[in-house]
């Protein structure tokens, strides 16, 4: 098993326990370490921190406009290069369709990101 810095980073946004959790403990058994920001509005200045592979980000938050914070991380030179995997309800077009504009590489719907999350995770890596 990879340890420490061989370990890719994933930063992980979320406010529901499911399915933040879930993705949580998948993506430590694919092999990352992953840090959970349960401050959104931190999620820019901790990127530019912790240097992540990718950021994956639950779009659907009472507190923050996460289309926004995907916006400022895509365009921040310190962290425009972070790919962004983005989840949301199945029936949030809207906002699925927003963080794509907003520089998400991929998003997908909530109930398919923690059973497809591998093949999400090599997509998202390829496009950027």
């Amino acid at each position: 098993m990879l340890t420490g810095m061989t370990q890719p980073m994933a930063l992980v946004f979320y406010e529901k326990l499911l399915p933040g959790t879930q993705l949580v403990n998948r993506l430590q058994d694919l092999n990352y370490r992953v840090r959970a920001v349960n401050d959104a509005a931190a999620l820019v200045s901790c990127a530019e921190q912790e240097k992540p592979m990718l950021v994956v980000a639950d779009l659907q938050s009472e507190r923050y406009n996460l289309c926004e914070i995907i916006g400022r991380l895509k365009q921040s030179s310190a962290t425009g290069h972070i790919p962004v995997l983005a989840f949301a309800p199945d029936d949030a077009e809207g906002l699925q369709e927003a963080a794509r504009t907003a520089g998400a590489a991929l998003v997908a719907s909530e109930s398919a990101v923690v059973a497809h999350l591998p093949q999400f995770l090599d997509r998202v890596l390829e496009i950027q």
